[in-house]
């Protein structure tokens, strides 16, 4: 398989430790690829007011798409899993296994990590546009075109290590690294070691001086 062609891995968890055993190569890499980020804000201008407040609401997933060609015509060369006069029906639905059918097991469609180049994104795929565009004369498909959109699918785990929030009225999911103890980082999180009792609790741990590095802790937000 080329390491120089995209590749679909499906997984049945978000945190993108049990691959299901499925995975796509694509035939022809992308042309071009859109990978889209955007920020949502709540607006507020009061009546004669000449201008809008606006306070930060969430940043919704990233999104990537792009469009990818199949093609049984035998005139593309490739290592991908699917040989270059492999029936276009056939590729598709190679295709759709991975990313698109419902996963009995898991009870929703597969998540995907989506690899090229620089490119590695955790997602789920969200639209699939399917364009036919050379037949054989019985009206045999001889090429697809596949436009494909993608949506960031990742733990609530790891949303919370990506914000790396600070604030002491917001949940923060921590890591004990070595040399950490709980009152130092109730103190770095709260501004005071005192809360490491609560903490404690919290989390069920009976012994707070002895917590071994890699154990993973929730703080919670102060009431």
């Amino acid at each position: 398989m080329a390491k120089d062609l995209m590749e679909i891995i499906a997984y049945s968890d978000n945190e993108y430790s049990s691959e299901t055993g499925d995975s796509c190569t694509v035939q022809i890499n992308p042309a071009s690829y859109t990978h889209e980020h955007t920020i949502e804000y709540n607006k507020f201008q009061p009546v004669g007011s000449p201008g809008t407040s606006v306070w930060y609401k969430g940043t919704p997933p990233e999104k990537v798409s792009f469009d990818i060609y199949f093609d049984a015509t035998g005139a593309v060369s490739t290592d991908s899993l699917f040989a270059s006069q492999t029936p276009v029906a056939d590729q598709i639905d190679g295709f759709k296994t991975v990313c698109f059918t419902y996963n009995g097991s898991i009870h929703e469609p597969n998540y995907l990590m989506l690899s090229w180049g620089t490119l590695v994104f955790k997602c789920k795929l969200t639209s699939l546009n399917i364009s036919y565009t050379l037949f054989q004369s019985d009206g045999t498909p001889l090429r697809a075109k596949l436009s494909a959109a993608f949506e960031g699918a990742i733990s609530a785990d790891d949303i919370a290590t990506e914000a790396d929030n600070q604030s002491p009225d917001l949940t923060h999911f921590i890591e004990i690294k070595e040399g950490d103890t709980l009152p130092l980082l109730c103190y770095r999180i709260y501004g005071d070691s005192n809360y490491y009792v609560e903490v404690a609790k919290y989390n069920n741990i009976l012994n707070f001086r002895n917590i071994a590095p890699g154990t993973k802790l929730y703080l919670p937000p102060l009431k």
